[in-house]
């Protein structure tokens, strides 16, 4: 039997005006496939790249890859998973979470342990997969690893900075703002500057006089090059995001004069892609949150129909820690 639902879709890139709020009718789940009905959608900067265009994606597209719900209904073949089941998922292949219900391979739900809450699991699973990710197979980080972690107070950098704390690291965290000062601090840096003026002296002073290890760069064009100078010689520099736009072109000679430099810009799909890689990711997770040894702040909620403010403010910095949406 067919179900109808309703959410955002993009027909043109652009702004959150592009956003159009539309009804369509779902297909019953197909063989390996679970109808999803959402209780909480997970809201992340890769969302704003897709709809803007600097992430291009066949038109016309949803947005949002990343939720948290209940399975209606399962397609031929599917086994591990029955309706009434309590899932999560993160889905980069076909964005489509901003909706009531969505259709999707059961391969890519993750089930929700007990003590881990809808909300919670939308709001974390995409940032903290990828803390995961950059953490444990970026970059193995050890006890004695000093980091430089930008956007500290952001929903991936609280979460980075806390796992990189459990793992013995001393976190430098930089914020855009005064006000996320205190958050920063509270959720695992051993030391926050705010802005990013004469960043690598600043740095050096709150890192007993010594450069980083390692740069975790979400923020790109507004802070590539100041961090890139943070580092010590063969320092690795992991640039993630874009919040602040693209980071500039960089020829490899600067690299060398920097100290042989080594530079990556992972994605997720190359480290979290697979659905074991992903499931391990999602046990160690799930572990730190049961336990309570990884705070999560859900900073902001908003009705699914106001997802274009959620977005408007994501990119303008006002957010804090997670953002969720609720249908």
């Amino acid at each position: 039997m067919s179900t109808v639902t309703e959410g955002f879709r993009v027909h043109e890139p652009g702004g959150v005006e592009r956003m159009a709020w539309e009804s369509w009718t779902l297909s019953p789940p197909a063989r390996g496939e679970a109808l999803v009905r959402h209780t909480a959608i997970g809201v992340n900067y890769i969302d704003t790249y897709m709809r803007s265009g600097l992430y291009p994606r066949p038109l016309p597209t949803g947005l949002g890859v990343e939720a948290a719900g209940v399975v209606e209904s399962v397609g031929r073949g599917v086994t591990g998973l029955k309706p009434g089941d309590r899932v999560a998922y993160y889905y980069q292949a076909d964005a489509g979470a901003y909706a009531q219900r969505r259709v999707l391979p059961a391969s890519a739900l993750l089930r929700l342990p007990r003590g881990v809450d809808d909300e919670l699991a939308a709001a974390v699973l995409l940032k903290g997969l990828t803390a995961w990710f950059l953490l444990h197979e970026v970059h193995k980080v050890r006890r004695g690893d000093a980091l430089l972690v930008t956007a500290a107070a952001g929903g991936v950098g609280l979460v980075l900075t806390q796992w990189a704390r459990l793992l013995g690291a001393r976190v430098v965290g930089v914020v855009g703002h005064r006000d996320k000062e205190v958050l920063a601090r509270r959720h695992g840096s051993h030391a926050v500057l705010v802005g990013y003026d004469d960043l690598p002296a600043r740095v050096r002073g709150a890192n007993r006089g010594r450069p980083v290890d390692v740069v975790y760069d979400g923020v790109g064009r507004d802070t590539f090059m100041p961090a890139l100078d943070c580092l010590r010689p063969r320092g690795l520099m992991v640039s993630f995001g874009n919040a602040s736009g693209p980071a500039p072109a960089i020829a490899p000679l600067e690299l060398m004069r920097r100290g042989s430099l080594v530079l990556t810009r992972p994605t997720a799909g190359d480290f979290i892609g697979d659905t074991a890689a992903r499931a391990r990711a999602a046990r160690a997770l799930f572990s730190l949150l049961k336990s309570r040894k990884l705070r999560v702040l859900v900073g902001q909620r908003y009705p699914l129909a106001e997802a274009p403010r959620a977005h408007a403010e994501l990119e303008a910095r006002r957010t804090v820690g997670c953002t969720v949406l609720v249908p």
